[in-house]
C-alpha cells in the first residue's frame, strides 16, 4: 500500500474535495483498493461519503489506542473498493491525549496502525487538517507522497514555505521515503489573467507543480450537499475531467501505475 497525504496550511483550497474525488476515481474508475483516512476534526471527508458519526470509532482511535481493532475502525462506503476511516471533533481530545502521553512514541501511531492493513489496500489517501499538529505529523510520518492544493488569490502562498519545511523535517527525522510530488492549482478560472499569472508564479518557485489544474465549476457545491463524489454527480463537468487527469499524473509521478499487478 502506498500512502498519499493531501495537505495545505491554508483553508478553502479544496483539500477534501481533492482527496474524496481522487479516492473515488482511483477506486470506482481505476479499480484500485483505496482507503481514505479523514484526518481533520471537521470530518468533511466523512460527511462527503455519508459516514460521519460520533458513535463509530475513527482516526482518534488510531491515535490513542496501542493496538486498535482495525475492523472496528474501517467502514465500507457505498462505492466498490473504497473504505474510510472517519474523523470528528473527538480528534481534538485525542491529539491532546497523545501530546500528554510520555510512555509511547507520539509521531508514528497512524503509521503503525496502517502498517497492519497494508496488504488490504493498494492506495491510502489521507485528508489532513489545515494545521500542523500531532495528527498531521503522524500522517506525514505514515505517507509516501504529499500533494498540496493551492488556490490563486492574495493569500495563495501563505504557509507554503512553512509546510515545505515541515515536510522536509519529517523526511529527515521520521520518514526518509516521504516525497513531495507537487502542488496543484484548484478553483482555476479559465480566462482570468490573475489565475494564469498566479499559476505561472507558482511554477517559477522552488516547489514541483503538477501540469494539471482543476477548473472552477458550479457542480462541486451541489455534490457536497448531496454527499456524493463530484464525478458521480456530474461525470463530464470541468472538475471531473481535470481530477481524472490529475489522478493519472499522480499515478505516473508516484510510479503506482502497476501496483495492482504486484
Amino acid at each position: 500500500m502506498k500512502t498519499l497525504s493531501i495537505i495545505n496550511l491554508k483553508g478553502g483550497v479544496a483539500k477534501t474535495i481533492s482527496a474524496v474525488t481522487m479516492a473515488y476515481i482511483l477506486s470506482a474508475e481505476k479499480g484500485y483498493r483505496v482507503l481514505l483516512v479523514d484526518n481533520d476534526k471537521q470530518g468533511n471527508a466523512s460527511k462527503m461519503l455519508d459516514r460521519h458519526s460520533y458513535s463509530h470509532k475513527g482516526i482518534e482511535t488510531l491515535m490513542t489506542e496501542r493496538l486498535p481493532v482495525m475492523a472496528a475502525v474501517i467502514q465500507h462506503t457505498d462505492y466498490d473498493n473504497l473504505d474510510i476511516i472517519t474523523a470528528n471533533m473527538e480528534l481534538i481530545k485525542a491529539n491532546l491525549t497523545v501530546q500528554l502521553d510520555q510512555q509511547r512514541p507520539q509521531q508514528n501511531r497512524i503509521k503503525k496502525a496502517l502498517d497492519r492493513i497494508q496488504w488490504n489496500y493498494d492506495i491510502c489517501i489521507i485528508d489532513n487538517a489545515p494545521d500542523i499538529n500531532i495528527s498531521t505529523v503522524n500522517a506525514l510520518a505514515a505517507s509516501d507522497y504529499v500533494m498540496i492544493p493551492v488556490t490563486i488569490d492574495d493569500f495563495a502562498l501563505d504557509g507554503l514555505s512553512e509546510l515545505a519545511e515541515q515536510i522536509e523535517n519529517t523526511r529527515e527525522d521520521l520518514n526518509p521515503s516521504l516525497r513531495l510530488l507537487g502542488c496543484f492549482v484548484t478553483q482555476y478560472a479559465t480566462g482570468e489573467e490573475a489565475d494564469r499569472q498566479g499559476e505561472e508564479i507558482l511554477r517559477g518557485m522552488e516547489y514541483p507543480v503538477f501540469e494539471t489544474h482543476i477548473r472552477r465549476t458550479e457542480k462541486v457545491k451541489p455534490a457536497t450537499f448531496l454527499r456524493v463524489p463530484v464525478p458521480l454527480y456530474s461525470n463530464r463537468c470541468a472538475a471531473s475531467l481535470d481530477y481524472r487527469k490529475l489522478t493519472e499524473e499522480f499515478l505516473e509521478r508516484s510510479g503506482i501505475i502497476n501496483v495492482k499487478e504486484e
